[in-house]
């Protein structure tokens, strides 16, 4: 195990973007499976494979290199004069500027992977509010403690890792709202129907 992290450290520090969007695509998928079994309970024979497959995707491709970005920003670009005020603006520029723009992104992103972009607005503003003061509730205190006491190369890898239990959470709520707008959208199409069929009766009379 000692030589494995050992490994994965000096390919952080050799290919950062690389192994971390791996790192973030497995986080996420991993979140999604366990939300799918674990939370779900769904079993193997059930379990939506292409769900799994969009949330990796996600991890891999979108919020890997945002994120890589984002920690090479708070981490080298910005100069603070003292550790306190870096660990303040820096929690602060995580929490209140990319997390709210962050969710936003994830729904919407959601949505559009799942062959629905029409309906992303609507799961935006039904899942914003509760998502984002879950997130703080979590990550307020994981990102003080990260940018107090973890080397900069390594902090992202430690949300990644508090990422795979808050992944589950995201995969669960998203899962959630896909399922509400689905019904609501059958009732609805139900409900066209039934008046489409009595203009006609009506008519026929």
């Amino acid at each position: 195990m000692a030589h494995l992290l050992r490994a994965y450290n000096a390919a952080l520090l050799r290919r950062p973007m690389l192994v971390q969007c791996i790192t973030a695509g497995v986080m996420f998928g991993a979140g999604d499976v366990i939300a799918q079994q674990a939370v779900e309970k769904k079993g193997w024979k059930q379990h939506d494979f292409l769900r799994t497959g969009r949330l990796a995707f996600y991890g891999t491709f979108m919020f890997g290199p945002l994120m890589t970005k984002w920690y090479e920003f708070l981490n080298f670009r910005l100069k603070f004069p003292s550790p306190t005020k870096a660990l303040v603006y820096r929690v602060w520029l995580d929490q209140a500027i990319l997390t709210p723009v962050g969710i936003t992104f994830f729904y919407g992103s959601m949505s559009t992977l799942e062959g629905k972009p029409e309906r992303a607005w609507e799961r935006i503003k039904e899942a914003y509010v509760p998502t984002l003061v879950r997130n703080w509730a979590v990550f307020v205190p994981t990102q003080i403690v990260n940018f107090t006491l973890v080397p900069p190369h390594l902090r992202m890898v430690v949300v990644g890792v508090v990422s795979l239990f808050w992944n589950t959470y995201l995969s669960y709520a998203n899962m959630e709202l896909q399922q509400a707008q689905m019904q609501t959208a059958a009732l609805l199409e139900s409900a066209e129907k039934g008046a489409a069929g009595a203009k006609v009766e009506e008519v026929a009379a």
